[in-house]
């Protein structure tokens, strides 16, 4: 009898607590929107098998020495996932849309005020006592109104790794919802004829502008902004092995297998810190909300901005192009056309709007960089 009390108290069904219990319906919640709704399962599956894995009772996956603790500690602790992963965004990319209308990278500047918006929210409602974030945290928080998965959980780890489950499951799954969450703000701030602006043809960008381009991006932003460095020189360099079409081995094995890969373990590592303890506190709610509105202000900015380029300069620009300037490549340029296309069934804004969507990884990423810059100075 006794030991069949001892091995009833060893099962994580004894050991089991609400907050846990909590925890594994999250996890599965997360898997259900991933693979019933394809709300970014690359992502959202392994955050929540992971979120699963670090909840059973006992098991200690998540503990140190376990075996998501160590996923953590090697990738994302050390900032290695996150800026794997950026390379193999890079070696996907195709800046010819942005250097054919260099007008574009406005917006996708512009699109970054979420960002610093949010963050000058979250110290104001500490300050008030509503919650208790550090400016530290308040910059992590912000960083989600990029759009950048990578680059938030980057800039978590680096400021606010206690809060990187929470922000970075607000990252990905406002990614996600794009298709929802945007049109409304974007058909709020436009009229029907701004809707049907038609968008000449672009340009062609040769071969040397596109091998040019990412290291002069690099040498500039980096000289000034030393701290970009990481996210930036990732990017640049798996851009630079498409485009200089001789290493095409290595850049298909970025975009493929190497990114592939990374994004198992990235998000079994995020999962390890979906715990009960870090996860289920009012700061989670805040950051959800605060994610939501850094998000938001980030698309109405884009949009307005494009706005104020019309009215000074000659070409016209469809203003729904600028909500792309977040950086979700490359979901929030289809959000665009598809818009476009509702305005006037001839109006196709898909490589028009790749163009605020490329400068806004390039925007999020010197953000990061700032935000690092200032906070950990």
């Amino acid at each position: 009898m006794d030991k069949l009390l001892h091995l009833w108290e060893a099962t994580g069904f004894y050991q089991m607590q609400l907050g846990q219990a909590v925890m594994i319906l999250i996890g599965m919640l997360l898997l259900y929107l991933a693979i019933k709704k394809n709300f970014e399962p690359l992502l959202l599956v392994p955050i929540g098998f992971g979120g699963v894995l670090a909840n059973i009772p006992g098991a200690g996956l998540a503990e140190a020495g376990g075996i998501l603790d160590l996923f953590y500690t090697i990738g994302i602790a050390s900032g290695a996932f996150p800026l794997i992963i950026f390379m193999g965004v890079g070696a996907m990319t195709d800046f010819g849309p942005l250097l054919a209308n260099p007008k574009t990278l406005f917006l996708g500047a512009a699109a970054q005020f979420g960002i610093f918006a949010t963050l000058m929210g979250a110290v104001l409602l500490s300050t008030f006592g509503i919650f208790d974030f550090t400016l530290a945290d308040a910059a992590a928080i912000g960083i989600i109104g990029g759009a950048d998965g990578p680059t938030s959980i980057y800039v978590a780890s680096k400021l606010a790794p206690e809060l990187l489950g929470a922000i970075a499951v607000a990252s990905y799954s406002y990614m996600a919802l794009v298709p929802l969450i945007q049109p409304p703000i974007m058909r709020a701030l436009t009229n029907e004829k701004e809707r049907k602006i038609r968008m000449h043809q672009q340009r062609h960008v040769s071969q040397r502008e596109k091998i040019v381009f990412p290291l002069v991006l690099l040498i500039l932003v980096a000289l000034f902004l030393p701290d970009a460095a990481p996210l930036l020189g990732m990017f640049c360099f798996g851009n630079l092995m498409k485009e200089c079409a001789v290493v095409d081995r290595l850049s298909n094995t970025t975009q493929n297998s190497l990114i592939n890969t990374v994004t198992i373990f990235l998000g079994l590592a995020v999962g390890s810190r979906l715990s009960a303890d870090s996860f289920l506190n009012h700061m989670t709610l805040g950051i959800l909300v605060l994610g939501m509105v850094a998000f938001s202000i980030g698309t109405a900015s884009g949009v307005i901005m494009a706005k104020i380029l019309n009215k000074v300069t000659k070409e016209p620009i469809n203003p729904l192009i600028g909500s792309a300037g977040v950086s979700a490549v490359p979901m929030a340029a289809r959000v665009s056309n598809k818009l476009g296309l509702e305005a006037d069934k001839h109006n196709f804004l898909l490589m028009h709007a790749m163009g605020p969507n490329v400068a806004g990884v390039i925007g999020s990423a010197v953000a990061a960089g700032i935000l690092i810059n200032y906070v950990a100075s």
